[in-house]
């Protein structure tokens, strides 16, 4: 099988309702984004002849992504009282109300699936929450 891997960041700050720890409170991370694409065959179109993809649309379309998460507050929804969500709404902060919780896991799926439905054939998706600490997703070909 042939594979290709391109990356992109964020920045970006979430916590963690119900974890007993420091990740209870809100922090920030600059977030890392590998993804890996593959196929067994190379096209033959003319354009991508001899290529998995284009390596530029792969790139455009992965920081596209990474790009509409940058400079927010990445919440899961219901985590945070309603007053509260008005309160930093009415001051104009950023915030992205996902229907996960914003661990580096769920984050490794959330961006495997985005890729997926943008039509890539994905192999793995990897995300680190700091340059030691990484978490992945990957499916089997059906």
């Amino acid at each position: 099988m042939y594979t290709l891997k391109t990356g992109a960041g964020f920045d970006s700050a979430h916590f963690l309702k119900g974890y007993d720890g420091k990740c209870s409170n809100i922090h920030g991370h600059h977030w890392s984004v590998e993804v890996i694409v593959g196929n067994s065959e190379l096209s033959n179109e003319e354009q991508t002849r001899g290529m998995v993809v284009d390596f530029a649309e792969l790139k455009r379309d992965l920081r596209e992504l990474t790009d509409s998460l940058d400079h927010s507050l990445i919440i899961e929804k219901g985590s945070l009282k309603d007053k509260t969500l008005e309160a930093l709404r009415e001051e104009e902060f950023r915030i992205i109300e996902l229907d996960m919780r914003p661990t580096a896991e769920n984050f490794a799926r959330y961006f495997f699936e985005k890729m997926k439905e943008k039509g890539y054939q994905v192999v793995e998706a990897t995300v680190y929450e700091t340059k030691n600490n990484c978490a992945s997703y990957r499916e089997d070909f059906k």
